[in-house]
């Protein structure tokens, strides 16, 4: 019956759903673009096919490594990665080229999935993080189709909401294979929803097997030569609400240290124009990497393009991970940890609890309550360039002492297709 209910709503708001799209679209046309794709309406595929998916772009750089491992494993099966947003298969797309097979994942109505799945007739689904969808999830196990569930986290706060529809939940719970836990209070949460005890295990966060492309290392070297030496902090992933205090932020350093560089990379492109005329209007220097102009100069450089976080976290000396001075729950600071710089975040991080857990118990990172505590701390680190050295090689030991996560995931999907 709660099935039935959650079915019979989905279907009801999907003309909105549908409508809105389109409306968002007149700005970002990309959005319309393949559109039948969340009807379920993908090219057809033949042959063994394995469906990854990962709602948006920080759940598609977390399945980079695991679908180059696969890809490395030759199994003679065709990648297709999945998404929510275009800016997630964008990401992908900069990623693999046409290595992988893409389609954006079709809405939860019965009928869209149930097309989608004819299409393409998957081997498996392996899904990212928490991404659960009832019709999905049912409709792959009726068809023998095993479901993993793969670097799972799920808070306190998400397990009480699930029990209160324990109706609902607990059959789609039982639906899933295999559940790879990011540690054991996610593991004993999943169990009591519903998944059975013998199909949930820890392997830990494959975030932690974060690896850096050659070709990304040496984009970043080059843009690093043309900053000429200067001392460059990176703000990545930031939210509205953060970027004046970010930007405020750079104003206390640049008392201390004229020459400093911020680059700064909103999480949303839809966001770029706003924050570029912030910046100008609080009276800095501004390059954009979109337009190909010269950094050297500016006192801000906005990193205005997709799938370039990770590079421009390795042209710089130290690392501020948005969404965290407001209560949006933080993004992946491993990204910037593996490059071996000094690591700050906000107090707002319940989105990679387990992490940060790691990160701060060895000092791999260090949390700061405000724009001017920010400020302080990374003016510090570059009058002391020891210091500042230290601290990165603490964030990098983090990194390589909890690795191995990505092997037992990958063994543990390969045991089970």
């Amino acid at each position: 019956m709660f099935h039935f209910i959650y079915s019979q709503l989905i279907r009801l708001i999907l003309p909105f759903i549908l409508l809105r799209l389109w409306w968002q679209g007149r700005k970002n046309p990309a959005l319309r673009r393949n559109w039948q794709h969340r009807l379920g309406l993908v090219p057809e595929m033949s042959g063994p096919v394995i469906w990854v998916h990962a709602v948006s772009v920080g759940e598609t750089i977390a399945a980079g490594p695991l679908v180059r491992r696969l890809l490395a494993k030759e199994l003679g099966a065709t990648i297709l990665m999945t998404a929510m947003t275009d800016t997630g298969l964008a990401q992908a797309r900069k990623m693999f080229g046409d290595r992988v097979a893409y389609a954006y994942a079709p809405y939860d109505t019965p009928g869209a999935i149930r097309r989608f799945l004819n299409r393409v007739n998957p081997g498996i689904l392996v899904i990212l993080e928490t991404e659960i969808w009832p019709n999905m999830i049912r409709q792959c196990r009726r068809r023998t189709v095993p479901v993993f569930l793969i670097n799972a986290r799920l808070s306190e706060r998400s397990a009480q909401g699930y029990e209160k529809v324990k109706g609902l939940a607990a059959p789609v719970m039982k639906s899933i294979s295999w559940v790879a836990a990011q540690a054991e209070p996610d593991a004993e949460r999943f169990r009591r929803i519903g998944v059975a005890a013998d199909r949930v295990e820890v392997t830990g966060s494959v975030k932690f097997d974060v690896d850096i492309p050659d070709d990304v290392r040496k984009a970043s070297e080059e843009v690093r030569k043309s900053l000429e030496g200067r001392n460059v902090w990176i703000a990545g992933s930031t939210h509205s609400g953060e970027d004046e205090q970010l930007l405020s932020a750079h104003q206390s350093i640049l008392e201390q240290h004229s020459g400093a560089l911020l680059v700064i990379v909103p999480r949303h492109p839809e966001r770029f124009d706003t924050v570029a005329a912030m910046a100008e209007e609080k009276g800095f220097r501004v390059a954009r990497r979109s337009r190909n102009e010269n950094p050297g100069q500016a006192q801000v450089y906005l990193g205005d393009t997709m799938g370039e976080l990770m590079m421009l976290y390795g042209a710089s000396d130290i690392a501020f991970v948005g969404g965290s001075l407001i209560e949006r729950g933080g993004h992946n600071p491993l990204e910037p940890a593996a490059w071996g710089m000094p690591v700050f975040s906000g107090p707002h991080v319940f989105n990679f609890e387990t992490i940060f857990d790691r990160l701060i118990a060895d000092q791999g990172v260090q949390m700061v309550e405000g724009c001017q505590d920010l400020a302080q701390a990374i003016s510090r680190l570059m009058s002391d360039a020891q210091e500042c050295k230290a601290y990165g090689q603490r964030a990098l030991a983090v990194v390589n002492n909890n690795r191995g996560a990505l092997d037992k995931v990958v063994e543990g999907i390969i045991e089970r297709v």
